[in-house]
């Protein structure tokens, strides 16, 4: 099966809240004045009656802790659920202090970062971008550009960096989540850069990095349709190739934080050249500068010819369009890596939908029908309801919305998490 969706981005609301909508099997983990904020977060309103049923707790603890949790400043009570029988008062529902916490979600990539602003109810106040040299940098100089770019998107909401509790970063590379520790990135000129310390030390604020990929993939459970899907996968397909995956409607990241590396997969032994330095990487044959690099023999352009990839990619796609037998045969190679990737993904995480997305998803050579029939025939479902496929074409602000998720979460964890079990 296979859907094209639109998702403009801006879907959460206070009224239609954010965050996962479906439990956890380890729910229990999680303090229950915890779970009972994500249950109002989530739902954007709800009444205690709600909260109750959908915990499964009494309607005395329901009653206490959220009493408990007004008394902090995390909720508040307000009118406007509409009465069931018709007639009464309109009960009272909960929802979260909006202006308790705020946090900044950045994503960092070639051309241009962007970041976003967002209250504790998920709900966007500003963003802002900012467009910069595709070149390797230090981490002096990413975090010079990091502060500009706060600076922007604190003055486009009137706010300072004192109001900030948080900050979430995504970007390509192999990232520690858990460390904060950036092991290799395309975007910086060293290897194993301690990324989160240093920020922390310069502007006073706690940093939550994560790969790309998997901030979009927050996006998804956080504002889009995997809110209430308990397992699915996204596929990214830019400057590189990424994946993100969610497992019992949790990110799942492997043992140490840095798995699901799709792009770096070897679908050739000896290979292309990959960018990571190695060979045969499925990113090598589906990435911005792989398929550039046969692009510029294509469209007999000269291989020292300065133009950028992505204006590469649009002539070669025009002339895809147009008939070109070598531009067609570029991209339906390319799609035929990605059905085998695809392929894979299924056959080892058997995700109940497939999200693809990222700038080259505006290519429909790489979903066209025949790309996903071949995914199909690699992959063993006799007698199984296929995997969905589907594009979402976000905006560029949604790889920063889904790094302002991990910063809500970590501040959620922070502000309500203690006496974990």
């Amino acid at each position: 099966m296979y859907d094209i969706d639109s998702a403009t981005g801006d879907e959460s609301s206070a009224s239609s809240g954010c965050g996962p909508i479906l439990p956890t099997a380890s729910e229990n983990a999680k303090p229950l004045r915890q779970q009972i904020f994500e249950h109002v977060r989530a739902a954007g309103r709800a009444a205690r009656t709600d909260v109750t049923r959908a915990l499964g707790i009494s309607a005395g603890s329901a009653t206490t802790l959220t009493a408990d949790l007004i008394a902090a400043g995390h909720l508040r009570e307000v009118e406007g659920l509409p009465r069931e029988s018709g007639r009464g008062r309109p009960p009272v529902a909960l929802e979260v202090v909006p202006e308790g916490r705020h946090v900044i979600g950045i994503k960092l990539s070639d051309e241009t970062h962007s970041a976003v602003l967002t209250d504790f109810a998920g709900r966007m106040l500003a963003d802002a971008s900012l467009p910069t040299p595709p070149t390797r940098k230090t981490l002096d100089e990413l975090l010079i550009e990091m502060g500009t770019l706060m600076d922007l998107v604190l003055q486009a909401a009137n706010k300072t960096m004192a109001d900030v509790s948080a900050v979430g970063v995504g970007m390509s590379g192999i990232v520690d989540h858990k460390t904060g520790t950036v092991p290799w990135s395309p975007l910086m000129a060293s290897r194993d850069i301690d990324m989160a310390t240093t920020f922390q030390t310069r502007f006073g604020v706690p940093l939550h990095v994560d790969n790309d990929a998997n901030v979009l993939t927050l996006a998804e459970l956080w504002f889009g349709a995997g809110r209430s899907m308990s397992d699915f996968a996204v596929v990214t397909i830019e400057h590189g190739v990424g994946m993100g995956v969610v497992l019992d409607n949790r990110l799942f990241r492997g043992a140490r934080g840095m798995g699901l590396e799709l792009g770096h997969t070897k679908v050739q032994l000896d290979g292309a050249l990959c960018r990571c330095g190695q060979r045969g990487c499925l990113e090598a044959y589906l990435a911005d500068y792989a398929l550039a690099r046969e692009a510029a023999t294509a469209l007999h352009r000269n291989p020292r010819n300065l133009q950028s990839p992505n204006a590469m990619l649009d002539a070669l796609f025009a002339q895809a369009k147009s008939g070109n037998s070598a531009a067609r045969t570029i991209f339906r190679r390319a799609g035929r890596y990605l059905s085998v990737g695809l392929s894979n993904v299924i056959q080892l995480f058997d995700p109940e939908l497939i999200i693809l997305s990222g700038e080259r998803m505006q290519y429909d050579y790489l979903y066209a029908d025949e790309v996903l029939a071949e995914m199909h025939e690699l992959t063993l479902s006799d007698g199984r309801t296929p995997c969905r496929i589907e594009t979402h074409a976000w905006g560029d602000l949604v790889w920063a919305r889904g790094a302002s998720a991990l910063a809500l979460a970590a501040v959620t964890d922070t502000a309500l998490g203690e006496n974990r079990t």
